[in-house]
């Protein structure tokens, strides 16, 4: 791990659940990436998506978040994003501290072709960060603000 992270890493603890996706393979990409790659660990060489539709693969592997107050959340890879239309399908993926099952990346095509995942490919990343709860407080009203109840578009395009 370089500077970048050092100040910042927690101990997850990681259960690898196959042989198909072994855990010399997961990790992240490089030194300074954000986020653990996470692949496809199908049983199928290859499962093709056909425009519009989803398919939820299995990652492999279970974690167990040591640090409190921190939720894994799993977001599309910009590559298979930006340059297939293959992304996460519900926009990203909460996986609470609590959560002890394997990780389940549901992919959607977006894209106007039939797009190809293969067992072992890399297809969204694991990030961690902090959470916080709310404590619930019921009220009659709201604070007054300049905004108010202004919704979609309210402040304009520019």
């Amino acid at each position: 791990m370089n500077d970048t992270y050092s100040n910042s890493a927690i101990d997850v603890h990681f259960r690898f659940l196959s042989a198909l996706c072994p855990p010399e393979q997961f990790g992240y990409a490089t030194a300074g990436s954000a986020g653990i790659d996470l692949r496809a660990c199908i049983e199928e060489r290859e499962i093709t998506l056909a425009p519009g539709r989803r398919h939820a693969f299995p990652a492999g592997v279970a974690m167990d978040i040591r640090t409190p107050g921190i939720a894994g959340f799993i977001y599309s890879r910009s590559g298979l994003g930006a340059k297939e239309g293959v992304t996460v399908s519900q926009g990203v993926g909460v996986i609470d501290p609590d959560y002890r099952g394997e990780l389940i990346v549901s992919l959607l095509n977006t894209s106007s072709e039939p797009r190809t995942i293969r067992r072992g490919q890399r297809i969204a990343q694991l990030i961690f960060a902090p959470v916080c709860r709310a404590n619930i407080v019921p009220v009659r009203q709201l604070s007054e603000t300049d905004r108010g109840a202004g919704g979609f578009g309210h402040t304009g395009k520019h």
